[in-house]
C-alpha cells in the first residue's frame, strides 16, 4: 500500500497583496498527476487546506475540482483534517456528499472519538488501513479554563489534553486492528494524522505559522503519541522535517513557499509504503520525499545599493520572472529607494512586492513611519507599540498582553461559517 502525505496548502493565500491562484492551480494539477504516477492508494491532507475560515469562491473551486479529479483516479481514499486556519463547519458541510467519493473529512473533534478512527477498505471490501484522523485540537476542545490558573498550569493542561486525545483514538484504533487480526489474520497498519507544533520543530521567519495556543507554546514531544502508530502524518509547520529524528513521524511541509523566508527552501510531499512481512505483521518499508516543482520564484535581495543592483542584474540576465523582496541596509541614506528599484527592474519581467529600507528604519527607531507598514509588524508588535504610546508601566504589561492574545486567538478560532 502506498500513501501520499501533504498539508498546509493555504489555498487563497496572497503575498503582499499579490494573488497566487495560478500557483495553487499548478500545484494541485501536479499533485493529481503525481498521485497517478505513483499509484498512490491513499491521500492524506494534514490541515490548513485554506488560508482563511472564509475562503474565496476561486479557492473553493480549486479544492472541489481537485477532489473530483482524484475520485476518478487510482487513489482509493482521501482523508482531510482541519488545521488552525480552516473553518471546521465549512470543511464538514459537504462531508456526507464527499464520502460517496471516498473522501473523508474531519473538520472538528466530537464527543465520540470513533468519528476520528477510520477503517478503510480495499476494492474487494476487505480492511486495508486504519486512520486516526485527528484535526487541529482547539483550546476549548482539550482544556477546561479555571480562574487564577498560571501559564504553567495552562501549558500542562494543553499538553495533557493532547496526550489524552491521542491515547483515546489510539486505543480505539488498536481495538480495530486486533478485531481484524482475529477475524482475518491480517495486521493492519495504523496511520495517525495531526495538526500541531512538535517540540524542536523548525520554522522560518515570515512563513505565516501562527502560535496555536494563547500564552503557551504547547510544543508536544513525540512521546505523547501512542506506540501503536505506524506512521504519523503531521501538518502546521511549513519546513519538511522529521519529529525527533524519527523516519515515521513527519511534517511534509507546505507545497508552496508562503513567504520570502522560504524562498530557497525545497518543498516536497511524503510517500509512505507499507508491506507485510512473512509473519503477517505490517511494517513501513520506505518513507521518501518527492520534490514539488517551483511554480513561482521568490527572491530576497539584501545589502547595499551596489550589492542589490548587482543581484538584480544577475537575475535579469536569466530572464527571470521572480517576485522580489528588497531589504536595503547600506550606509547611504536613500530616500527614493523604491523609485530606484522600480527603474532597475523596469525592463525585466520581475515584480517588486516588498521594499524594506533598514537605513531609514534605524534612524527613526521605534515609531511607525512611511517606510514601515503593517506587513513589517505582527499583532503583538502593534499592541506593544500601543502600550508604549500610552506609557503603560512594565508591571501591568504581562497581564494585558495575555488578555490581548486571548482576544486575538478567539478571533482566529471563531468559526464564521457557523450560524
Amino acid at each position: 500500500m502506498k500513501i501520499l502525505h501533504t498539508s498546509d496548502w493555504h489555498l487563497g493565500r496572497s503575498l503582499y497583496g499579490r494573488k497566487r491562484y495560478e500557483e495553487f492551480e499548478a500545484f494541485l494539477s501536479w499533485l493529481a498527476e503525481t498521485i497517478q504516477q505513483q499509484q498512490a492508494d491513499v491521500l492524506l491532507v494534514a490541515g490548513d487546506v485554506f488560508d482563511t475560515t472564509a475562503p474565496s469562491n476561486r479557492a473553493q473551486e480549486l479544492y472541489y475540482r481537485f477532489l473530483c479529479r482524484i475520485a476518478a483516479s487510482s487513489c482509493r481514499h482521501v482523508i482531510v483534517i482541519a488545521g488552525n486556519h480552516d473553518s471546521p463547519s465549512f470543511l464538514n458541510a459537504p462531508k456526507e456528499l464527499l464520502r460517496a467519493l471516498d473522501v473523508h473529512v474531519i473538520g472538528s473533534t466530537t464527543e465520540n472519538r470513533e468519528d476520528e478512527v477510520l477503517l478503510l477498505q480495499s476494492q474487494d471490501g476487505s480492511p486495508e488501513l486504519i486512520i486516526c484522523a485527528v484535526p487541529y485540537l482547539r483550546d476549548r476542545d482539550i482544556r477546561m479554563a479555571e480562574a487564577g490558573e498560571s501559564i504553567d498550569d495552562k501549558e500542562r493542561k494543553l499538553i495533557e489534553g493532547i496526550r489524552s486525545h491521542y491515547a483515546e483514538v489510539g486505543a480505539l484504533a488498536e481495538q480495530k486492528r486486533l478485531s481484524v487480526k482475529e477475524a482475518l489474520g491480517v495486521d493492519l497498519p495504523i496511520v495517525a494524522m495531526g495538526h500541531l507544533f512538535a517540540a524542536g520543530g523548525q520554522t522560518v521567519d515570515g512563513d505565516g505559522t501562527r502560535p496555536l495556543y494563547v500564552g503557551s507554546l504547547a510544543h508536544v514531544t513525540s512521546a505523547i503519541f501512542p506506540e501503536c502508530i505506524d506512521y504519523l502524518a503531521l501538518g502546521h509547520l511549513h519546513v519538511p522535517q522529521k519529529v525527533n529524528g524519527s523516519e515515521v513521524m513527519r511534517y511534509c511541509g507546505s507545497p508552496l513557499p508562503m513567504g520570502f523566508g522560504e524562498a530557497k527552501q525545497e518543498k516536497s510531499v511524503c510517500i509512505v509504503e507499507f508491506s507485510n512481512n512473512e509473519a503477517s505483521e505490517t511494517q513501513v518499508t520506505q518513507v521518501s520525499q518527492i520534490k514539488v516543482p517551483l511554480f513561482q520564484r521568490l527572491a530576497r535581495i539584501q545589502g547595499s545599493w551596489d550589492e542589490i543592483s548587482a543581484q538584480i542584474l544577475e537575475l535579469s540576465v536569466t530572464q527571470n520572472q521572480a517576485w522580489l523582496e528588497i531589504i536595503y541596509d547600506g550606509e547611504e541614506v536613500i530616500a527614493d529607494l523604491r523609485e530606484r528599484l522600480e527603474d532597475a527592474i523596469s525592463k525585466t519581467e520581475m515584480e517588486l512586492l516588498r521594499v524594506r529600507n533598514n537605513r531609514i528604519i534605524d534612524r527613526v527607531l521605534n515609531r511607525i513611519h512611511d517606510d514601515e507598514t503593517l506587513d513589517d509588524l505582527n499583532v503583538n508588535d502593534v499592541f506593544e507599540r500601543c502600550l508604549d504610546a500610552h506609557e503603560v508601566v512594565k508591571e501591568q504589561r504581562p497581564e494585558l498582553l495575555l488578555a490581548y492574545q486571548e482576544i486575538v486567538t478567539s478571533l482566529h478560532e471563531k468559526d464564521t461559517r457557523v450560524e
